[in-house]
């Protein structure tokens, strides 16, 4: 086991930081895998938008630029790789937007509730 050494007041280790976690070093090959799929997906929603799909055309737009957003989120910002503090946190964050969401919505959908 190697001894820790300071560097800039903190302690670090040679396998994690001063607080004890370990460091992720992602493989280029994988932000090259990801960065394809991500123009995967954007061809794919160019053309879904030239599809008559009536009411769908926005549902699937919207589906895939989900898919899309967590992706980034899994890869680019470590999610994937970080800890389960930071899941928990990136989960509480989607709950609540998602809670928000389905409020502005029910708000919107009864405002005509008396007026048919």
């Amino acid at each position: 086991m190697s001894a820790p050494h300071q560097t800039h007041g903190h302690t670090q280790t040679e396998n994690g930081n001063e607080h004890g976690e370990h460091l992720h070093i992602v493989p280029p090959r994988i932000y090259i895998i990801v960065g394809t799929t991500l123009l995967i997906f954007t061809a794919i929603t160019v053309w879904a938008s030239y599809l008559e799909l009536g009411v769908f055309n926005p549902v699937i737009a919207l589906f895939i630029a989900c898919l899309k957003a967590t992706i980034v989120v899994l890869f680019f910002m470590h999610v994937k790789y970080s800890s389960k503090l930071t899941k928990l946190t990136v989960g509480a964050g989607l709950f609540t937007f998602l809670t928000l969401i389905a409020m502005t919505l029910a708000d919107y959908f009864t405002r005509a509730w008396g007026r048919w």
